[in-house]
């Protein structure tokens, strides 16, 4: 009698025809089994190279075991010899800091495609279907080619071709007018396109599909043929134009950026916080082991009574919100009446290693408060966190909530998240062997460097961030523009242990924030209910980092009311929008809130212009009347230096 545990028992011939009824179809499962068992066999050493065969001992289709459960799945994922020899050897490449790709994962994508089309008839159907599409391109891009020639002699009467989808990749005249470029682009659109199609997998869990989709569409960008010298019509002329001169500029860029560790993506002498940033006249008025605290000066006679502190993120330099004196935020406020004071956060180094959650918002949010108070003479402030600035000072509220302490009469955030359930494309790099190879890193340096957190970012939008900059710099051989969002963009500081492996656990992991009790800091539980100040939040509706109904659900977790604003742009130009730019943004006016951000964007009105004016008479009206401005400093605490201090001068 066979032993159903173990699967052994009478196996059939392999002389022995099974028919067609008998016969079961491959799983995926049992195909991947069938891959990895390959691979381990061919890529042993040394014995496993003497006779490598396919396939490797395969019993019939009809005496597989059982399906892989879900932990084996992925471990034979995790463990797949091609997989980690993929990564090893990118690795191993010094392009790896230049172009951050994650190839192992992309070979992840393209085999899971793969295995879930096996013996599949629709499969087959839209491989056809890509097949008829690559004709009727071909003929497309010759017939236009044709009416633009006839054209040039008045000879055409045909209309003009239906306006392409935008895509700045293919801008140049030649990917328009040229038949073999233009052929090329719709091949690639087509095949490109044809791809992520085959990514909607209906048996992966939403996790699983997110980062299939995300590293399709990786491969799908990478594969681009502007992204190749022989291919690019731009790069090929100015090589002619110049007599290859362009083409030595850019080996010598792709060199400097190896021996860098990085792409350069903006000219790093056009810009220095204090020369051509962060500008606004101030003093540091404290300091401790982790921030600056810096005073701005006042510029109207009278000022609102109650200060506002703002909490910039400890991933990034605080000067994005005081960039030139055109954008900066900090002036604005300034110049509206308003006492403003902000944390400039020290760059970590290892000995910090042990600095946690806890410490941050002691010597951070706090501690400045204690000191604002003490300067002004005001009983309460208000403030304003951006990004994950926002986070720490949403940790704060409901800390002192806890206790029943006020000192904070509003709050502000812009771009902040609470609950981390709808994070995009981030929750690609937030699965368990990430975590774990983030941890390791940290626990080895006492630190996480900015350039892992940088490189995250720029993969979220890697045409604009990365190949965009490869073009320039590699095959145009241009210099890197000078550009100050791109400067502050590649300007980052270092996170401490502690504190990092904290919050990527507490938040991306587990979403503990928006789970009343289940965090518990200074002896207090964090309920964010009980957090009932009158708070202004922004989100942005092209936001790839915190997407705009992230940010709107602080509507339903906090206590108090709340008015949601939602800006056009990203996560960064949607927030840096002064008055008298591009841009608008969205109020919901009414008593009765929305139920869903759905709800909310149908009923809002939408607004022309900065919703910076929309935001400073709401602070307004909760900053108490108008008076005399307060000194810099006080006896207690005297200016140390002027603004910016030298925190942020920190690399």
């Amino acid at each position: 009698m066979a032993d159903q545990t173990t699967g052994a028992g009478t196996t059939p011939s392999p002389t022995t025809e099974a028919s067609g009824s008998d016969r079961a179809s491959p799983s995926p499962d049992m195909m991947l089994s069938l891959w990895t068992g390959w691979m381990e066999q061919i890529s042993a050493a040394p014995q496993g190279l003497q006779n490598p065969v396919w396939p490797p001992a395969v019993p019939p289709f009809g005496a597989v075991p059982p399906l892989l459960s879900e932990d084996q799945l992925a471990r034979r994922l995790t463990e797949d010899p091609l997989l980690r020899s993929i990564d090893q050897i990118w690795n191993a490449n010094p392009l790896r800091e230049v172009v951050p790709i994650d190839w192992a994962g992309i070979a992840w994508a393209l085999r899971t495609v793969w295995l879930r089309s096996v013996n599949k008839p629709e499969a087959a159907a839209s491989l056809m279907d890509l097949g008829q599409g690559v004709w009727k391109s071909l003929l497309t891009a010759w017939e236009e080619a044709g009416q633009n020639w006839l054209g040039l002699f008045g000879l055409s009467s045909a209309s003009a071709p239906a306006a392409a989808r935008p895509d700045k990749r293919f801008s140049a005249p030649e990917w328009r007018t040229n038949p073999a470029y233009l052929a090329l682009k719709e091949l690639y659109l087509l095949a490109s396109d044809w791809l992520l199609e085959r990514g909607n997998i209906s048996d992966l869990d939403e996790a699983e599909q997110h980062r299939l989709n995300f590293h399709l569409r990786q491969f799908v960008d990478a594969m681009s043929p502007a992204l190749v010298l022989t291919s690019n019509p731009v790069a090929l002329r100015k090589a002619l134009e110049t007599g290859g001169a362009s083409l030595a500029d850019g080996a010598r860029n792709l060199l400097a950026d190896i021996a860098a560790g990085r792409l350069s993506m903006v000219d790093a002498n056009a810009f220095a916080p204090g020369r051509n940033l962060a500008l606004t006249p101030g003093k540091v008025v404290h300091r401790n082991a982790l921030i600056e605290l810096i005073q701005y000066s006042p510029t109207t006679e009278q000022v609102h009574q109650t200060p506002l502190l703002i909490v910039p993120p400890w991933i990034n330099k605080f000067y994005i919100l005081d960039m030139q004196p055109k954008n900066s935020m900090v002036r604005y406020l300034v110049s509206q009446g308003f006492t403003v004071f902000l944390i400039s956060w020290r760059n970590p180094d290892a000995s910090m290693d042990g600095i946690g959650i806890e410490d941050y918002i002691d010597l951070g949010p706090l501690e400045a408060s204690e000191v604002i108070r003490e300067i002004t003479g005001s009983e309460t402030v208000n403030a304003m966190g951006y990004c994950i600035g926002g986070v720490l000072l949403t940790l704060t509220l409901a800390i002192l909530a806890a206790k029943g302490d006020q000192r904070f009469n509003s709050t502000s955030f812009m771009v902040s998240p609470q609950d981390f359930s709808r994070i995009g494309d981030t929750a690609v790099f937030m699965d368990e062997p990430t975590l774990d190879l983030i941890e390791q890193q940290m626990m080895e340096r006492g630190y996480l460097d900015s350039r892992a957190m940088s490189n995250m970012f720029n993969l979220l939008r890697s045409n604009d961030l990365i190949w965009s900059n490869v073009v320039n710099n590699y095959l145009l051989g241009n210099k890197p523009p000078a550009f100050d969002l791109l400067y502050w963009n590649s300007d980052g500081t270092r996170m401490t242990r502690a504190a990092h492996s904290w919050y990527l656990r507490n938040t991306y992991v587990e979403n503990n924030l928006i789970k009343p009790g289940k965090i518990s800091l200074k002896g207090e539980t964090v309920d964010l209910g009980r957090v009932r100040q009158d708070t202004y939040a922004v989100g942005c509706e092209k936001d790839h980092i915190v997407p705009w109904d992230s940010a709107w659900r602080i509507t339903q977790l906090f206590g108090g009311a709340v008015r949601y604003v939602l800006a056009s742009s990203g996560h960064v130009a949607g927030v840096i929008n002064p008055p008298g730019g591009k841009g608008e943004y969205r109020t919901a006016e009414g008593d009765k809130p929305a139920a869903t951000p759905e709800q909310w964007l149908k009923g809002a009105k939408r607004h022309s212009g900065s919703w910076w004016p929309d935001w400073s008479a709401w602070l307004s009206a909760r900053s108490g009347p108008l008076g005399a401005p307060p000194a810099l400093g006080s006896a207690q605490h005297p200016p140390l230096q002027d603004a910016p201090g030298t925190y942020v001068l920190q690399t």
